[in-house]
């Protein structure tokens, strides 16, 4: 199994910075993917950003330019780093991690953050 832990948000002024960190503990050989969302009070989760293998990074357009996604693989650690904070970026943000663990040919994970919320105030 495959835990992670968020942290990072807050509130925070428009204009404001904030970076969100994923870690995750278990026995990971290898994190094939990783994405963060959001899911803003009576809205659907959206994908914000994800990194994997290929294409490489991808953005929400409503993001792009002001979030950066990351990833220390020493640290097992993901990052979200938001810049250019907007009111409408408040929701609360999850982190998902899919990989493989112990070997080559161990089996795949999938886990999800408990969530951290982000309040962006006007």
């Amino acid at each position: 199994q495959v835990q992670l832990v968020e942290s990072g948000g807050g509130l925070v002024q428009a204009g404001g910075s904030l970076r969100l960190s994923c870690v995750a503990s278990g026995s990971i050989f290898r994190i094939n993917a990783i994405g963060w969302y959001r899911q803003a009070p009576g809205k659907q989760r959206e994908l914000v950003a994800s990194l994997t293998s290929a294409p490489g990074t991808k953005y929400a357009d409503s993001v792009k330019g002001r979030f950066t996604i990351s990833k220390d693989n020493a640290k097992n650690t993901v990052y979200l780093q938001m810049n250019s904070l907007k009111p409408e970026d408040t929701a609360v943000y999850y982190c998902n991690i899919a990989g493989v663990l112990g070997s080559r040919t161990g089996p795949q994970f999938d886990s999800w953050g408990q969530g951290t919320q982000v309040t962006v105030s006007s």
